[in-house]
């Protein structure tokens, strides 16, 4: 059984008596360890999915399954007891808060989880020393570069023990030199057979690196296969035609 099921996923806006269609029957499976990488264009989608699998928002239609639990339909109190216990997410900007140091930064979304100050502590280092920051763990976030800020705003996420990791665009905004640090972190998680789904803008890490590569368009799911299978012989003429936009 995977360990996250989508069943034709819809969800519609509805903005100045218009309806906007941001996912239209969106269905995939996501095994336990597998690492999927999301592609498409600028408003295909992919943030929406996102936020839908890291129960930030509900789907209008459609069944969502998380290991055991269905959470298509779970109240706004059911959806943040599920994001505290089974999703870690790392968005594009850290929101690290600046007057708390890194540990405490870490620390911070466990208090609501009933560990005790001990636990915290040590559960932070831990991740912190996952991603090779430790060192750091007294620093403000102001006395970081941005890659180590996004190290910690992964540590954070993982400090969570997370059935299993999401990454909105981490990189872009990061300066160039920045970019290979994080992406390295990923990639070791990766490694440790940690449950992942990226979205990236990073085509050269998204072939390299995912089991699967899923490439959504005007809210559905066009092409899904292996990264070399996808990128050097995609099936669709809206997969092709992205790839020739951006990599020529």
């Amino acid at each position: 059984m995977a360990l996250l099921e989508l069943r034709d996923i819809h969800k519609t806006y509805h903005l100045g008596g218009e309806t906007i269609r941001a996912l239209d029957g969106v269905s995939l499976d996501i095994d336990s360890g597998e690492f999927i990488s999301i592609i498409g264009p600028s408003g295909s989608g992919k943030s929406t999915l996102m936020h839908i699998l890291g129960c930030l928002d509900s789907p209008t239609s459609g069944t969502l399954r998380l290991d055991d639990t269905m959470i298509h339909d779970a109240s706004s109190r059911q959806l943040a007891s599920i994001r505290n216990k089974k999703i870690g997410f790392v968005f594009q900007f850290f929101n690290l808060l600046p007057k708390l140091t890194v540990r405490q930064n870490v620390e911070l979304p466990m208090i609501y989880s009933g560990l005790s100050g001990k636990e915290r502590h040590e559960r932070a280092m831990t991740a912190l020393r996952r991603v090779n920051m430790e060192d750091r763990s007294k620093h403000r976030p102001s006395q970081l570069s941005g890659g180590q800020q996004q190290r910690v705003a992964i540590a954070r996420a993982l400090a969570m023990e997370p059935k299993i990791m999401l990454f909105d665009e981490v990189t872009s905004a990061l300066d160039p030199e920045m970019v290979k640090e994080v992406l390295d972190v990923m990639l070791e998680l990766a490694s440790e057979g940690m449950t992942m789904v990226v979205v990236t803008h990073e085509m050269g890490f998204a072939k390299a690196a995912a089991d699967r590569l899923v490439f959504i368009d005007e809210g559905e799911i066009v092409e899904v296969g292996p990264p070399e299978e996808v990128f050097s012989n995609p099936a669709h003429e809206r997969t092709r035609a992205f790839f020739a936009k951006i990599l020529y």
